[in-house]
């Protein structure tokens, strides 16, 4: 049974567009929104007349409040002849799990691509049902006795936006996903604004929103709670500023993983401020693989606050998906990085600090003021960890001694 979301209040109106925006309601294409009744082609054909509308400056495509629609996995195809709302204010749903899906979907539910100027908001839910997706036995420790089995193990992202420009992604609730819950790829000025993303902590791979070789990304006004990271940022993103967002339970928000396979990647200008990290496996992260390449420099981690969280600051250039991955020469360079006024606490079953730099490549530059961290449970400080790690520090609790004053040369 679904509860029905609140109506959003009507989008503005283009100032130049007197007659505002062209409606086109899917259910006047034929979809039923009842749950069961596959909508895909009306929900196919609503777009495709929308995106070509000429009739406005600005088309908006509605999912009616109250409708509860079964969409099957679909490609939203632009460029438009027009600026594009998606305007959800009803329920949208995944088929049930992986026998439910066609046998040839491409790894993704719902995909937008090439679209320049698009607005997805609402006050609807999209909901990937992913329960029979995060049971499968090659999940982390869904096999039997607790293992991890062989076998086809990928699952779809509800959200991919693609190649696309002037995206907007407002007030949605996503919940549920089989896989990342948001990806962007390769996407300019992007922003995602008071967005609710839920799963529970146990579902694995289900980020909440993921960006790669994206830049121009603003995050803000959100909460997300999830089993994986809640907001991951991959190589080739750059200025991206992500604020007042609330996370956990979850694995944190984390730059990375870089450079598996021995690749390259690149990362610069980041900004997390003025958030909130609670009952999560890490907070701030910076993740790479041994044996990449690149760099990941100008990130500024501010204004935080940690609650009862394992790792709140951690830079991990060992990551590792196996017990068997071979120390290299190579590695991503991190250098320029602020965590300022970080306070809170930690679980104690980590260091509130942790810097494991490559011990072919330091990082450089780490920059540690006014932070504040506690255990959450009893009295006893532990000690930051640090290797090969050069930096300074003004005021942290506790002391971070281990950090290296001056970089060698190499």
């Amino acid at each position: 049974m679904y509860l029905s979301p609140s109506p959003a209040p009507n989008p503005a109106y283009d100032d130049n567009d007197s007659i505002g925006p062209t409606v086109f309601d899917v259910t006047s294409f034929g979809a039923i929104g009842d749950c069961a009744t596959d909508d895909t082609s009306a929900f196919k054909m609503a777009w495709d007349v929308a995106c070509m509308s000429t009739v406005s400056k600005s088309a908006l495509l509605l999912v009616p409040y109250t409708f509860c629609f079964l969409v099957n996995p679909t490609t939203f195809n632009g460029p438009c002849r027009t600026h594009l709302v998606l305007q959800i204010d009803g329920f949208i749903i995944s088929p049930d799990g992986p026998r439910s899906w066609p046998a040839n979907y491409q790894r993704q539910w719902m995909m937008f691509y090439r679209v320049n100027g698009l607005s997805i908001q609402g006050s609807g839910f999209i909901n990937g049902r992913g329960q029979k997706w995060w049971n499968l036995p090659c999940k982390p420790h869904k096999g039997p006795n607790g293992t991890t089995q062989p076998g086809p193990c990928d699952s779809p992202v509800a959200i991919r936006v693609f190649q696309s420009s002037k995206v907007r992604i407002q007030g949605l609730n996503f919940m549920n996903s089989a896989q990342f819950h948001v990806r962007f790829d390769n996407c300019s000025d992007v922003v995602v604004d008071s967005v609710t993303i839920k799963a529970p902590a146990s579902s694995p791979n289900t980020d909440g929103i993921h960006i790669e070789n994206t830049h121009n990304v603003q995050i803000r006004n959100s909460v997300i709670s999830n089993g994986d990271d809640c907001i991951s940022i991959g190589g080739g993103c750059f200025n991206v500023d992500i604020k007042n967002v609330t996370c956990g339970p979850s694995h944190g928000i984390s730059i990375g993983s870089l450079g598996v396979h021995n690749s390259q990647a690149y990362v610069s200008n980041i900004t997390v401020t003025n958030s909130t990290i609670w009952n999560s496996d890490n907070g701030v992260r910076i993740k790479t693989w041994q044996g990449g390449s690149g760099s990941v420099s100008r990130i500024v981690f501010s204004n935080i606050l940690m609650v009862n969280v394992r790792n709140p600051i951690m830079i991990d250039q060992y990551y590792c998906q196996t017990n068997n991955c071979a120390n290299q020469t190579s590695a991503v360079i991190i250098s320029d990085v602020l965590y300022a006024n970080i306070k809170g606490t930690y679980d104690l079953r980590s260091p509130p600090m942790h810097f494991g730099c490559s011990d072919s490549v330091p990082c450089t530059n780490l920059r540690l003021a006014d932070v504040d961290l506690f255990p959450s449970k009893g009295q006893h400080l532990e000690n930051p960890f640090c290797w090969n790690a050069y930096g300074s520090t003004q005021i942290t609790v506790p002391p971070v001694y281990c950090l290296l004053d001056a970089p060698p040369d190499f």
